[in-house]
């Protein structure tokens, strides 16, 4: 089947970031011919504009960027790249929209035309804010969007979602606590970096606690590091972990209640407490109205969680209606591993739900 082949010839051309040459010309060369407007909105990407003459229109997009990961996985078809991998399946999510586009090519009629979007740097700088900074939904009408991503550990080819919180919003938060080292001997002459850090973790973890359960959202710290000997009082100290939730207003709380606890600890250490925490990408929310919209028309798992992993397409959100899907790949090697692969059939299941969606829209 050619979405086979496309996939396959996708994951042995990884390319990073927005600098995707061959991955663009395979995906131009393989629209040509379908009687679609083809074009370019930033550097990286590729749109197919389906022309059904309606009004409105409706859009599915894909993630066309790798990972730099040496690819394991033994497959006859891996990576010519070294250093280089589809590990996120994005090869698959590309593989999904041009069959799709193959399908829609041989449409007389929809309700509605189509715009399809290969995206660049999802995995690094986040190139949906850059195609929906360029004007295209306005332009082209498009009144939703819907992407899918491929899920590890959801039964192979199933399509599943969740209303509202669906992929978390995320931020790095990196604590620098510095003191004054002192030979224990003579403890009183430093400022104790060490157990600054320490009552520092004890109030973020439990100002993170104290929020109510239904509240989804994660602050952990995976990293802390102080002092250079068993003998000295530590002069310094660095936490880093990270900060997820759904909310915008929880998500900011949160990180003005890191500030405050540095501020405090500030106080009652007489250490200098400076913290970095970057914006990272929204949460992925799917509206109701959208979403009983979509539940009305086509099939798939109520997933009873969100995934606190975070997804540019959230952007999408930002912008207009979005809706998004897992596609499970069944008990696989887990994303962005060296030895990620999946079956390739379940392709069809998502290029099967994309046209149906597309047609009952």
């Amino acid at each position: 089947m050619e979405i086979f082949e496309d996939r396959r010839a996708l994951h042995q051309i990884p390319e990073l970031d927005r600098q995707l040459p061959e991955t663009v010309a395979y995906i131009t060369g393989k629209l040509s011919g379908l009687g679609c407007r083809v074009f370019s909105p930033i550097p990286g990407s590729v749109c197919a504009w389906f022309d059904f003459g309606q009004e409105k229109a409706i859009a599915f997009r894909s993630d066309a960027d790798a990972l730099p990961i040496g690819e394991n996985t033994g497959l006859p078809f891996a990576s010519r790249h070294p250093g280089r991998m589809h590990a996120c399946g994005h090869d698959g999510h590309m593989a999904i929209l041009l069959e799709l586009a193959r399908r829609l090519s041989k449409k007389e009629t929809l309700n509605h035309n189509v715009l399809l979007i290969f995206q660049p740097a999802e995995e690094t700088t986040g190139g949906a804010r850059d195609i929906c900074g360029t004007g295209i939904f306005k332009q082209y009408h498009v009144e939703a969007i819907f992407g899918l991503h491929l899920w590890p550990n959801l039964e192979a080819g199933v399509i599943a979602s969740r209303c509202q919180e669906m992929m978390s919003r995320s931020c790095e938060v990196k604590v620098d606590i510095t003191g004054r080292s002192a030979h224990i001997a003579k403890a009183a002459e430093g400022i104790d970096a060490m157990a600054a850090g320490v009552d520092f973790y004890r109030k973020a973890c439990a100002m993170e606690g104290a929020l109510p359960k239904h509240i989804f959202r994660l602050l952990k710290f995976g990293k802390l590091e102080s002092g250079t000997v068993c003998n000295a009082i530590s002069g310094h100290t660095r936490l880093e972990g990270s900060l997820r939730a759904f909310q915008d207003d929880v998500f900011y709380s949160l990180r003005a209640g890191l500030v405050s606890i540095g501020k405090e600890v500030e106080r009652s250490s007489g250490c200098t407490v400076s913290i970095y925490m970057n914006d990272g990408y929204p949460a992925v929310m799917n509206p109701t109205k959208l979403y009983n919209k979509v539940r009305s028309l086509v099939d798939f798992r109520e997933l009873p969680e969100p995934s606190m992993i975070t997804e540019d397409f959230s952007w999408y959100q930002k912008t207009l209606p979005g809706m998004f899907f897992f596609l499970g790949t069944g008990n696989t090697e887990a994303l962005h591993s060296d030895r990620f692969d999946y079956p390739e059939e379940i392709l069809v299941k998502g290029a099967d739900f994309f046209q149906e969606l597309a047609e009952k829209f």
